[in-house]
């Protein structure tokens, strides 16, 4: 058992497909098929099921793939610390991010990081604040920029900015012009919700509770996984929803949304890097985290 096979297993249990895999490591399907071969039978188990033209990591698998992701991280913390050693900053560096940091914030953070250090590559994860949080506690990320303050094993956060939290509205609704609503009118109207695991849906719950509210009063009409959905089915007349001003500025700034605040209740929530307690960082890692909470967000 070798670090490429390990790097290949990972990417073809990350993609579900051998194929997809080989792509993305420029090497043959036959290559790839052939160290996940051989990586099982020193093992002497079945680490991919072949579903068709995907592939689906066995239990077997998925114990290997906890400890292939911590190596192959101590492997790019290594080659990292001596290009540091070297005077030199180059190397990998994967992060984490929920959705409206990975799609509105870090984008242009990222590149202006790479202006800096154009030797490097980074690859931006992007998922729920749950997803993210769980990458970083598993090893498969070295930080992440979440929205929310999720309880994991190991995982410790620092603030990094506040976010603004509105209730978004179509272009058409009654409510255009007003800069606030009471709850009980938001409480009439259909609601989208993000799904559960949103750093927003978690934010407007807390909220709810301080209050002494219940969403189960709500008229709930349906619940999303992106905030792009969301914005959508807003604009689609479907409901209003309680999402990032950060997401909407575009919208409401070519009149195609618009936005309120609820006026007696509350929404507030920040933005956190999310880092393993007892995992040291590679020095691209650090460098990173220093970079991002330096810039002005």
């Amino acid at each position: 058992m070798d670090l490429r096979q390990l790097e290949i297993f990972a990417k073809v249990a990350e993609l579900g497909s051998f194929s997809r895999a080989a792509e993305a490591l420029s090497l043959t399907q036959p290559t790839v098929s052939e160290h996940i071969r051989t990586l099982e039978v020193e093992l002497g188990v079945r680490l991919l099921d072949r579903l068709g033209r995907g592939a689906a990591v066995t239990p077997a698998g998925q114990l290997l793939l906890t400890y292939a992701m911590r190596l192959l991280a101590l492997a790019r913390e290594a080659r990292q610390a001596m290009d540091g050693f070297l005077g030199r900053m180059s190397g990998e560096l994967l992060i984490g991010a929920s959705t409206i940091p990975g799609e509105y914030i870090l984008p242009a953070m990222v590149g202006r990081f790479k202006e800096k250090f154009p030797q490097i590559s980074i690859t931006l994860l992007i998922g729920d604040s749950q997803a993210a949080v769980d990458w970083v506690g598993e090893g498969r990320a070295e930080l992440a920029v979440v929205g929310a303050r999720l309880g994991h094993r190991g995982v410790e956060y620092r603030e990094l900015a506040a976010d603004d939290i509105v209730v978004v509205i179509p272009a058409a609704h009654r409510w255009l012009g007003r800069t606030h609503v009471s709850v009980d009118e938001l409480r009439a109207e259909p609601l989208l919700l993000r799904e559960r695991g949103s750093g927003t849906r978690a934010a407007l719950e807390r909220a709810l509770t301080d209050a002494q509210l219940s969403l189960g009063t709500f008229r709930v009409v349906g619940e999303m996984g992106s905030t792009q959905a969301i914005k959508q089915a807003v604009k689609a007349g479907v409901g209003v929803s309680v999402i990032s001003g950060r997401a909407v500025e575009e919208e409401r700034r070519s009149g195609v949304l618009g936005c309120v605040r609820v006026a007696d209740l509350p929404i507030a929530r920040s933005f956190y890097v999310a880092t393993h307690k007892e995992r040291s960082r590679s020095p691209l890692a650090e460098a990173f985290r220093e970079f991002i909470e330096s810039e002005p967000t």
